[in-house]
């Protein structure tokens, strides 16, 4: 009786216990997605000028690509110590060390001197500071996104486990319109202080989003499986042996979407001022109008693909958004290379904003219902990470390096998408659907559907 009662109490879920998740998940998103794209920009556009001053163009390029790759290296190591954490004490605890992980290190970027002040510490610095910050992020999304579907009714899980991504349109467009409004006054700001100021913005979104976190409630799910003295204390090793098939289900899934992200996000924009416009003495904001556009695609695309997920399955849906994505991959690339602005924008926008962030969209539930009660945070974050940084952060390194390979073409570009794309189309072939899945179970969605193909 007092079980059942411990029970009950502790996953109860009220109008404003929901509400409050989607804000903490929400805000640590935009935190994770705000030193994202703003890293992302800074590596295309400021940062070989700071910390690799003495490098060629190229080369410059390709080493500030490689320090963004550094922070996708480290985060399956975040994912898997914070995700075993999760599944151990709980998710809100590990939410909170995430974030001050990541705004910490964000922040602290602001305060690094560049290679003209100190020489080789200068990338040294910048380095582990990005190191912490991918560590941190991690587990960050892998938790917004369990947190919010184990708060969700059964019933729209798709559409509230979408809205935390919502957060990473917020934090896009903070980052780039920061950019923006640094380079209408000078179109050099490597020389001054004004690069620093995005980096020491991060602050205050660091300082909401542990406020709001500090008041929210533990999972529903979590709370259940602590009452009833069911919590894994070895949930990497319940993962490894159970659910590596789901794991690397999970990691098909995000090679388009992580991909195609990291791509339009990083190496396009870096590809459009350097090589496409190449000849044009002041390109202007291209980069920052480009993702503000396209987060804002995105916003309006996110809760829709989670309510379309609903409606006609995860699987559907996300296969969907995947095959859009393939479809405008050459389209877009060649559009990019004809150097005409509006056009590259409008591209952009509509291959990031509706493409790759409408299979994020569907993945917000999708993910942690392929997994089992007692080790989905650890599921969500090794499916993750792992997948991130063979699709997320490689890909800027890989298409900067195929960019000098093959004397800036734009093909190669187009081809590496497809082929991640193509992946995971064929990934969801294999992906048994998951939409109204009771997450009270410690078994995987495979193993309930016991045959192979997702409809």
């Amino acid at each position: 009786m007092n079980t059942d009662a411990t029970e009950t109490n502790a996953s109860r879920v009220t109008g404003a216990d929901l509400r409050r998740a989607a804000w903490a998940s929400s805000l640590g998103s935009a935190m994770e997605y705000y030193d994202f794209a703003l890293y992302s920009l800074a590596s295309a556009l400021i940062f070989s000028e700071l910390f690799f001053t003495d490098a060629d163009p190229a080369v410059g390029r390709i080493l500030s690509f490689g320090t963004y790759f550094l922070g996708f290296a480290v985060r399956p190591l975040g994912g898997l110590f914070f995700g075993s954490l999760g599944d151990r004490i709980g998710r809100k605890q590990v939410l909170l060390i995430t974030v001050l992980l990541m705004g910490g290190a964000s922040t602290l970027i602001g305060f690094l001197p560049t290679y003209q002040s100190v020489g080789i510490w200068a990338p040294v610095l910048l380095i582990v500071l990005r190191l912490v910050q991918g560590f941190g992020a991690g587990a960050e999304q892998a938790g917004a996104a369990v947190l919010m579907t184990e708060y969700a009714p059964r019933n729209r899980r798709g559409f509230f486990a979408a809205l935390p991504f919502l957060g990473i349109q917020l934090g896009t467009v903070l980052a780039a319109l920061v950019f923006f409004l640094l380079l209408l006054p000078s179109e050099d700001i490597v020389h001054g202080w004004l690069w620093r100021v995005p980096f020491l913005a991060s602050v205050v979104m660091l300082g909401v989003a542990i406020w709001i976190r500090l008041a929210l409630k533990e999972s529903p799910e979590f709370a259940k499986l602590k009452a009833r003295e069911q919590v894994e204390e070895r949930p990497l090793r319940s993962l490894m042996r159970t659910s590596a098939k789901s794991v690397l289900l999970g990691f098909g899934l995000r090679l388009a979407e992580n991909g195609g992200s990291s791509m339009y996000q990083t190496l396009a924009v870096s590809y459009v001022v350097t090589v496409a416009l190449a000849s044009v003495e002041q390109p202007g904001p291209i980069g920052a109008i480009s993702l503000v556009c396209a987060a804002v695609v995105g916003a309006i695309t996110v809760p829709i693909a989670g309510l379309l997920s609903d409606r006609f399955g995860r699987v559907r849906t996300y296969r969907g958004f995947a095959i859009l994505q393939l479809v405008l991959v050459f389209p877009t690339w060649w559009v990019m290379s004809t150097g005409n602005v509006p056009a590259t924008i409008a591209m952009i926008s509509v291959a990031l904003g509706v493409g790759a962030w409408g299979m994020f969209g569907a993945q917000g539930a999708l993910l942690p219902e392929l997994f089992g009660a007692n080790h989905r945070y650890a599921g969500v974050s090794v499916a993750r990470e792992f997948s991130a940084v063979l699709a997320g952060g490689i890909a800027p390194l890989v298409g900067a390096v195929l960019l000098r390979t093959f004397s800036d073409s734009w093909l190669p570009l187009a081809c590496y998408l497809a082929v991640l794309t193509l992946l995971t189309i064929v990934t969801t072939f294999l992906t048994p659907e998951t939409r109204g899945r009771d997450l009270d179970v410690n078994v995987d969605a495979l193993a309930e559907a016991r045959v192979a193909p997702a409809r």
